[in-house]
């Protein structure tokens, strides 16, 4: 049975400032606050959300800037037993009160600049809401009960139905010690915070860090890769997580300009697949300790590729992490022999079992306590998975089934191309045609990558468009909009004659 003292992990920071309580919590641009400070700014935030109605159960929108306070918010809602539900400030007041209807928010904490939506009670996080609570005397109840929900995250954004699983306590810690045995973080870590922490991952990280009882350093975007090495090298970081974006920027910086990321012992990809060009400059430029974490929304880490398994597997995204049963099966849900393509699943304690508010979206994604997330793969003898694409992805050409991710490495591993998303648009001939929207240096043309494709892949597998930019679009997670991508290409093809030009 879970431990009493893991009921709300909330209460792991009171742990914090009793035993190490001068020691740096959170640090930022704004200063340094020891763990006895973060402990009662916490529980005042609490007991200021208390005096606004909020308890056990209520959902509470957070919707603030990556500063101090959306930490102790987070933490704050924690405390009360009530449940995050993360909102990216950057979005319309459209798409944040849709969000709002659909998991019935009671209230939101938001910037002094919001806009007014229906339905929850407002909460604005400014000068006069620190002055209200800076007389409190922080005696805020620390809401204890097993499988208590902690977090309703968001896993589709807002296109489409927003979908999310409501995530408890108990499953945060699992993914906690997920972490600490996967990824071996510790309470000596200073882990600098380079994502905005609406993002899956960087909350995340952000939130295990302080619960180890280590430092958490805020150094949210924008900047440019030059001042994120030179903030690594001033807070003396020695862990953060980037996304692969931010990776290849930081390749673009001569070895003297990263002298300053000596001090790393741990970064962290996650997000999106590198090329195995790419992973092997990582290592040697940037840091010996680099770890890929293929992790979700609705699974947390799921595999992890370590810098000693990487020789010989270019294209795998590592084994299962700990504690997660990772299969790859076919139509009848029954595991594949090693190496054959199929559906990938896994469960495991940190796993979400179904969506909020969504049963047929869970009864689609959830199975005999598997989640299906929807990727292709296949598994080798030795536990290690590759990854093929979303099969929602698979690009249908002739009959043949076209893997895009296979596709997308073999484009990225081109010299001078930096990105690549590969998708598929309507072909009146063969059904679908694959399209490859690349960002590359201006060296890299048209006929460099069709030489490239036709020395390396089958026919029928290379790319017939292509559509060079100058950045691919994003979500605020890092990956692709590849609906925009399609749009753009067919408006393209739509052209006179409908023709690519």
């Amino acid at each position: 049975m879970q431990s009493h003292a893991l009921w709300n992990l909330a209460g792991l920071l009171d742990q914090h400032a009793a035993s190490r309580p001068t020691h740096p919590a959170l640090v930022s641009a704004a200063g340094a606050l020891s763990y006895r400070c973060l402990a009662r700014r916490v529980r005042q935030y609490a007991q200021g959300l208390a005096a606004r109605g909020v308890g056990q159960g209520a959902r509470v929108g957070v919707a603030l800037k990556d500063h101090e306070a959306h930490v102790v918010a987070l933490f704050a809602v924690m405390r009360l037993g009530a449940v995050i539900v993360p909102v990216d400030w950057r979005w319309s007041a459209v798409e944040t009160a849709a969000i709002a209807r659909h998991f019935a928010l009671d209230a939101m904490m938001v910037e002094a600049e919001a806009p007014d939506i229906d339905g929850p009670q407002r909460i604005t996080v400014d000068t006069a809401w620190e002055a209200a609570l800076a007389d409190l005397d922080g005696h805020a109840p620390l809401v204890e009960a097993p499988d208590l929900p902690m977090i309703l995250s968001l896993s589709s954004g807002t296109t489409g139905r927003p979908t999310g699983p409501l995530l408890s306590h108990a499953q945060m810690w699992a993914r906690t010690e997920n972490q600490l045995v996967t990824l071996t973080f510790n309470q000596h870590d200073r882990y600098l915070l380079a994502t905005p922490l609406y993002f899956g991952g960087g909350r995340a990280f952000a939130l295990t860090h302080l619960m180890l009882g280590a430092t958490l350093i805020l150094y949210p975007p924008p900047y440019q890769p030059q001042d994120l090495v030179q903030a690594v090298a001033r807070y003396k970081a020695t862990s953060t997580f980037l996304v692969p974006t931010l990776l290849r920027r930081l390749m673009a910086l001569p070895d003297a300009a990263l002298s300053g990321l000596a001090g790393l012992r741990l970064l962290i990809s996650s997000g999106a697949p590198l090329h195995p060009p790419e992973r092997d400059e990582i290592e040697r430029r940037v840091c010996a300790g680099f770890v890929e974490y293929f992790a979700s929304t609705e699974g947390g880490g799921i595999s992890v590729m370590a810098p000693a398994e990487r020789d010989g597997r270019p294209d795998s995204v590592g084994r299962a992490a700990f504690r997660v049963a990772l299969q790859v099966v076919g139509p009848d849900h029954q595991p594949l022999p090693a190496n054959k393509v199929g559906a990938v699943r896994y469960r495991g304690p940190g796993v979400a079992t179904g969506f909020f508010r969504d049963d047929d979206k869970s009864a689609e994604a959830f199975r005999d306590g598997w989640f299906y997330p929807g990727d292709l793969g296949r598994l080798d003898a030795e536990g290690y998975l590759t990854l093929l694409g979303r099969a929602k992805s698979v690009i249908l050409r002739g009959g043949v089934n076209i893997y895009p991710l296979e596709i997308e490495r073999t484009i990225g591993a081109c010299p001078g191309v930096e990105e690549v998303s590969v998708f598929a648009v309507d072909d009146p001939d063969l059904g679908e045609e694959i399209c490859a929207a690349v960002v590359a240096a201006p060296s890299v043309t048209e006929d460099v990558l069709r030489a490239f494709c036709q020395s390396r892949l089958a026919p029928y597998k290379q790319p017939r468009h292509y559509d060079f930019r100058d950045a691919l679009p994003r979500n605020s997670g890092g990956k692709p909009l590849v609906l925009t991508l399609k749009a753009d290409m067919a408006a393209r093809l739509a052209g006179p004659g409908g023709q690519t030009p």
